[in-house]
């Protein structure tokens, strides 16, 4: 039996959505282990003077924890 644990995260790039998602991928997996899976949950795009300056998700990321024995 494995047990998994759920944590959020945001990121934001200035090119694209998927960049953005691609960051957030990166860094989770830099600093969590057994990273299984990610849903993408909000997609906003960042406006400033009619322009988009900006791509920002929010996802939950799903890693196993690891036995403790």
């Amino acid at each position: 039996m494995s047990v998994a644990r759920i944590t959020e995260l945001s990121a934001t790039s200035q090119t694209s959505f998927e960049d953005a998602i691609q960051q957030a991928i990166s860094r989770a997996t830099s600093t969590l282990r057994g990273v299984e899976g990610a849903w993408i949950k909000d997609q906003n795009v960042l406006i400033q003077d009619g322009n988009i300056t900006g791509y920002k998700v929010n996802l939950e990321v799903t890693f196993v924890l690891e036995d403790g024995s």
